[in-house]
């Protein structure tokens, strides 16, 4: 039997059951992603598996470095062959890692190939990957096909002019492809030079001069409508930790006046300006019905000369340990006292604040819409097997987990999509074992729906999207 099997990963009668008829045909909305518009306008067809699976994946960077791999071979000149060796090399020593996973389902779902990957099988796999490469099956478009992706959403700069975005939208392409607004550089005031770097494009996209703060809050409505415009509806916040400081106006106003002036901002008063923003930010949210999620808790550039060398987001990120629950919670409460907090979804880093999150959550529902607040999945170092049962069954000791909207990929990959696959299965498994062991009814028509709508129909209604 291939290490690839239909019933891969799911270790009772009831979970192979639950997952072949509920799960498997599901189609996808891959409401977070860091996906690159430009590929998708263009249609991009990848020239070989190095680009396809090695560009900006910075999880197979950091299994390459830990193996011993110099950067050259992972972000570096090598040449494409030689990077693709050095991962396959790298694969045989992933194995209780989930890239071990991924990449075999990978390889099995976009390119038919059932061996494993490593140095020896390297040079078959890269010349039948790179053929199949070729064939309309694996442009962008014919992948968003092939994995019925219905719609993805990007994550985008408020600067950003969405001009590939438009293309999109007027190509006719079937899967809808959305932005999300992400405005973090508006909240890093104490690096006063990237800062005032940041707002003068903001000026420049909102084609308004920005001198003070009220200049700086019109311009943020401006490019939150223009977001509106092309079909957004969810905004995206990565933060250390939720910022729960009381500031007003003035108060804000003044520290960006201060920053404006190139004085440094002190970090205390940093944290009150982007609490202040939040605030903003939460009341356009719900003014627009748009979703807020906030990405919580990751240490981000830890590794300063990484930083430096190569700049973010290659892999020298970690969990961090910041209290969040006293600051999150009275983030969520100011909003909701003004009856100003949106469809909120909580991603936390470390799995310490698993029931944190859980239990928060339920603070905050008012019986608007099911599943309001939601606690999200497993993200990032959390999105493997493991965290994800983690998650799962702390949503479900504290809240509904019939009102989950489900998995998304997170990635910068369009190879990702049997991610969703692999959670579909971890959820089919965890419920085939509850019911196996009498802990919940065998009855498929609870757990048919259960499992259809947290595979898909949760998030569909939740966004909105029209898909």
């Amino acid at each position: 039997m291939p290490f690839i099997h239909a019933d891969f990963l799911l270790q009772s009668k009831t979970a192979r059951r639950l997952y072949h008829q509920f799960a498997a045909d599901e189609p996808i909305l891959d409401y977070h992603t860091h996906l690159p518009p430009q590929q998708i306008a263009e249609n991009h067809r990848f020239a070989n598996l190095a680009e396809a699976w090695l560009g900006g994946d910075h999880y197979k960077w950091r299994a390459m470095r830990a193996n011993g791999v110099s950067e050259e071979f992972c972000t570096g000149s090598a040449e494409p062959y030689d990077k693709f060796l050095a991962w396959a090399r790298t694969v045989p020593q992933t194995v209780r890692n989930p890239l071990f996973h991924w990449t075999h389902l990978e390889l099995l779902r976009y390119f038919g190939i059932d061996e494993l990957l490593n140095e020896a099988s390297a040079p078959r796999i890269w010349a039948q990957a790179n053929e199949r490469l070729k064939s309309d099956e694996l442009s962008i478009s014919g992948i968003f096909s092939r994995f019925k992706v219905r719609a993805v959403c990007t994550t985008d700069d408020p600067t950003d002019d969405l001009a590939y975005h438009t293309e999109i939208a007027a190509s006719g392409l079937p899967t809808k492809v959305l932005p999300t607004f992400r405005p973090d550089r508006v909240l890093e005031i104490d690096q006063t030079a990237q800062f005032n770097s940041w707002v003068d494009k903001l000026a420049a996209a909102s084609n308004n001069s920005i001198g003070n703060f009220a200049d700086l809050l019109a311009a943020l409505h401006q490019r939150h409508d223009y977001f509106h415009g092309l079909g957004c509806r969810l905004s995206d916040h990565g933060l250390c930790h939720a910022y729960g400081d009381e500031c007003e106006d003035p108060t804000a106003a003044a520290i960006f006046a201060k920053a404006r002036g190139g004085k440094q901002v002190s970090p205390e008063e940093q944290s009150r300006f982007a609490s202040n923003l939040m605030m903003h930010f939460g009341r356009m949210n719900a003014d627009q019905g748009w979703a807020m999620q906030l990405h919580l808790g990751a240490l981000r550039n830890a590794n300063a000369g990484l930083m430096r060398k190569l700049g973010r987001d290659v892999g020298g990120d970690s969990i961090g340990d910041w209290p969040q629950a006293a600051s999150l919670s009275k983030f969520l409460g100011r909003l909701d006292d003004e009856g100003k907090l949106p469809k909120t979804i909580l991603y936390n880093l470390n799995p310490a604040d698993n029931y944190v999150f859980a239990t928060l959550i339920g603070n905050f529902q008012d019986g608007s819409i099911a599943g309001k607040i939601q606690l999200g999945s497993g993200w990032w170092f959390l999105d493997q097997w493991e965290a994800m049962r983690w998650q799962m069954n702390a949503l479900s000791n504290q809240g509904l987990l019939s009102r989950f909207i489900g998995m998304l990929t997170d990635s910068r990959s369009f190879l990702s999509y049997p991610r969703h696959e692999y959670f579909r299965r971890c959820l089919c498994d965890l419920l085939g074992t509850d019911v196996e062991r009498g802990a919940i009814p065998d009855d498929d028509s609870l757990l048919g729906p259960l499992v259809r709508n947290i595979s898909f129909s949760n998030a569909q209604q939740y966004f909105g999207l029209g898909v």
